[in-house]
């Protein structure tokens, strides 16, 4: 049978208009209803599940929730901080592992400074450094919370610092060691708290938080602070590695050795209709830690392959076991999206890392 030219130029028009139904549909899927960057490729994870609840450490020091993870290693044993939401606050907690499914609850590491002081609320999220001698911890300090029993820490963002001879302490805090702080009229005007630490080219460079508030809108990425002396001062780099519009906050970083590339694993913030919530792990990856670009990103860990937190997913830690890359991270669990109630779960991915090719524009 012959197709004369309308029925060719029908059957053309009812293919384009299939493929603008399956466009619109991928991008109504991915929008955000402020028009926020969204990450179109993706990376996924395999997700393990829950491996420490809140609610049974000592002296509930993580009675209403656990989250806002760091793990580091040294020899056999895996160190997590993590933040405890207990009577006093949120406060940096202990758990100790030797394969990162069961962990054991060592409680508080870090107290509350006194009425006046840069972490007097809240003493938390602590990311550690070994220098080969000495274990340095920058934390997450703020004057300012919420009103109890939740004690939610709320802005400024501080990043304070403490030291330990061993990696489960006793840290001291080194109050008079002040690493950044927030500047007005700059990408972390509202944040500067910690991130991961690496020596890098004959200098330590830190994956800061960074975020701005104007007019209740808050935007958020990532900074590079840099120094030479883990007990002094940091100098901030005049631009962020992407920009404020990304919405990120968080970071935890893996050299894959196989094909010289940096994966940077972080937090992304989304938003609906009842508001901004943390609601997926993003990875962005670079061959040069001083150059990072927006596009170079995928979705590791979001609501499609999340097994047991349907909506919100809290911040990661990643850190390679074996042949694989484990990735810990916390949830309020199902369609919540609470501060409150969070455990702590752990996802996988399968070790040397590729970044994902392109495959949507």
């Amino acid at each position: 049978m012959k197709i004369n030219y309308l029925q060719r130029l029908l059957i053309y028009a009812v293919a384009v208009s299939c493929l603008v139904t399956a466009v619109s549909a991928i991008a109504d899927e991915f929008r955000y209803n402020d028009d926020r960057p969204v990450a179109l490729l993706r990376m996924d994870a395999k997700d393990q599940g829950i491996v420490l609840r809140h609610g049974e450490g000592p002296n509930q020091c993580d009675i209403y929730g656990a989250r806002d993870v760091w793990v580091f290693q040294d020899d056999d044993t895996y160190y997590m901080h993590y933040d405890g939401a207990g009577p006093k606050g949120w406060l940096a907690c202990l758990a100790v592992s030797k394969d990162l499914l069961h962990w054991q609850k060592r409680g508080t590491v870090l107290d509350l400074g006194k009425a006046g002081d840069d972490d007097c609320k809240s003493a938390s999220y602590g990311v550690t450094y070994f220098d080969g001698q000495i274990w340095h911890m920058f934390y997450l300090g703020t004057p300012h919370v919420t009103p109890p029993p939740d004690n939610i820490p709320t802005f400024p963002y501080l990043t304070m610092k403490a030291a330990a001879p061993g990696p489960a302490g006793p840290w001291t805090k080194q109050p008079r060691v002040i690493p950044f702080r927030p500047q007005k009229d700059s990408y972390y005007s509202a944040t500067a708290s910690p991130g991961h630490i690496i020596s890098y080219k004959g200098e330590y460079l830190q994956f800061f938080s960074a975020s701005t508030m104007k007019e209740n809108i808050i935007k958020r990425t990532l900074g590079i602070a840099r120094t030479n002396n883990l007990n002094g001062k940091w100098k901030i780099d005049a631009d962020p590695i992407v920009p404020l519009e990304e919405q990120i906050e968080n970071s935890s970083i893996y050299y894959e050795p196989n094909n010289a590339t940096w994966f940077l694993f972080t937090n992304h913030v989304g938003i609906d209709d009842n508001g901004e919530y943390t609601d997926a792990i993003w990875v962005y990856w670079s061959r040069d830690l001083n150059r990072w670009e927006d596009n170079h990103k995928a979705v590791v860990l979001d609501r499609k392959n999340c097994s047991w937190s349907e909506r919100c997913i809290g911040l990661p830690a990643v850190i390679p076991l074996d042949k694989r890359l484990a990735i810990i991270y916390d949830g309020p669990g199902r369609g919540s999206i609470s501060h409150m109630k969070r455990d702590i779960a752990l996802a996988w991915l399968d070790l040397p890392l590729t970044p994902p090719k392109k495959s949507v524009k």
